[in-house]
């Protein structure tokens, strides 16, 4: 399949399978209550197979509007996540460590409104960062973590939702690719070797047939043992879809860099202005030679599950490195220039000039916070003011997503 000019388009259907939804408690910094998980744990052996189920329980929220909110005591119920089929005589023992391996629970934060400058100045960043200029918000939920397999398995059980890169490809997308080729795909990022000159960026990445999100590498691998992990291989289209499903939507490019900073004022970081604050690594970023070695110091290679890193003063996970994230806006390079003080929505269209090649006016959307391949000493645009973008069809597998919702209550 060589030749091809962008990923997307693409996939076969996938087997239902039961979602499995959340579960890990989190302790939270800078005055983030602690929450508590487990109010609920209801086992129903009927006949055959039996159902877990998990709520997730917070302190009291006095935000307007927080999701599905039903107040038990001095404890709001947050969200009943979902039910998880169990075979039959499965011993209490083994519930403990099935929640275990559950993914995070489908939780929100609120994020109050407020002022802060958005941007990057340093003298590494990008000149789509610039300039550094003062926005003010509106208060908003976002998720917690960024969206898992699990949760996104539930979207796909429950609507029978294809992704884009499960679909077949549109001939007239891969004028270069014969039809016998042309397969649904998705990519994969291929470390070059020492010896191999690097031309072109693209030469890191190879198209995958099969590859989607339940077959990340490819179609004989699966997300299982990976329920807790982002979802990767989706599109701008398929967080969309997803996001309406959940009565949510994506945030705005101004939402998503407020929320990053975690209320702290132009930090370098989302955690602060130290890279290894205590010598730990706070991010799934990349450690070594970038492309050729990951030394997995921060004790991942590729994706890592959500909150497996400290969150930020809003109670936020993984908002640097680990996937990149979609947002609702389409990407200029020159949009700070002009953008409006109040909610700034983003441009009315998109404009890329940067790649050699590539139609200018190829339908971008913003991508925020970085990913498993950001390296501190090659690619730094997991920096808060950080940008990114990519074609809305096009879907990778260091790319995913998280939502957000105003101040009315999500369905989900």
């Amino acid at each position: 399949m060589k030749g091809l000019r962008k990923s997307g388009k693409r996939p076969a259907r996938m087997q239902q399978q039961p979602a499995a939804l959340a579960l890990s408690p989190a302790s939270a910094p800078g005055g983030v209550a602690r929450r508590v998980l487990l109010a609920g744990l209801i086992v129903a052996l009927a006949g055959g197979a039996g159902a877990l189920a998990f709520h997730l329980l917070s302190p009291k929220n006095e935000a307007p509007g927080p999701p599905n909110k039903e107040v038990v005591r001095d404890w709001q119920v947050d969200h009943l996540v979902t039910t998880v089929s169990l075979p039959t005589g499965t011993a209490w023992t083994d519930l403990v460590s099935t929640g275990a391996r559950l993914a995070n629970p489908e939780r929100m934060v609120w994020i109050p409104g407020g002022t802060f400058f958005m941007g990057e100045s340093h003298e590494r960043s990008f000149g789509d960062a610039r300039p550094v200029h003062e926005v003010e918000l509106d208060g908003f939920w976002m998720d917690a973590t960024e969206v898992t397999n699990a949760q996104f398995a539930r979207f796909v059980t429950e609507t029978g939702y294809v992704t884009v890169a499960e679909q077949q490809p549109d001939p007239r997308d891969f004028p270069d690719v014969s039809r016998e080729e042309l397969v649904p795909f998705s990519a994969k990022f291929v470390p070059p070797s020492r010896e191999t000159p690097i031309r072109t960026l693209r030469e890191w990445w190879q198209p995958v047939p099969g590859a989607c999100w339940h077959a990340p590498e490819g179609a004989a691998s699966s997300v299982k043992g990976r329920e807790n992990h982002p979802v990767v291989h989706v599109c701008w289209e398929d967080a969309v879809a997803y996001a309406k499903w959940a009565g949510k939507r994506l945030p705005t490019e101004a939402e998503w860099e407020y929320a990053a900073r975690g209320g702290l004022d132009r930090k370098r970081y989302v955690w602060g202005d130290e890279l290894k604050p205590g010598g730990k690594w706070q991010a799934n970023i990349w450690q070594g030679d970038f492309p050729y070695q990951d030394t997995k110091e921060d004790g991942f290679h590729g994706t890592a599950p959500v909150a497996s890193f400290p969150p930020n003063g809003f109670g936020l996970y993984d908002m640097a490195g680990n996937v990149w994230e979609w947002c609702a806006d389409w990407y200029r390079p020159d949009y700070y220039a002009n953008s409006p003080k109040k909610n700034p929505p983003g441009p009315a269209s998109s404009y890329d000039a940067s790649e050699v090649g590539v139609n200018p006016y190829l339908p971008k959307r913003v991508q925020r916070g970085g990913s498993f391949l950001c390296s501190d000493v090659y690619c730094i645009r997991y920096l808060p003011g950080g940008r990114g973008k990519g074609e809305v069809k096009s879907s990778m597998p260091h790319v995913g997503f998280r939502c957000v919702a105003s101040n009315s209550s999500p369905k989900r």
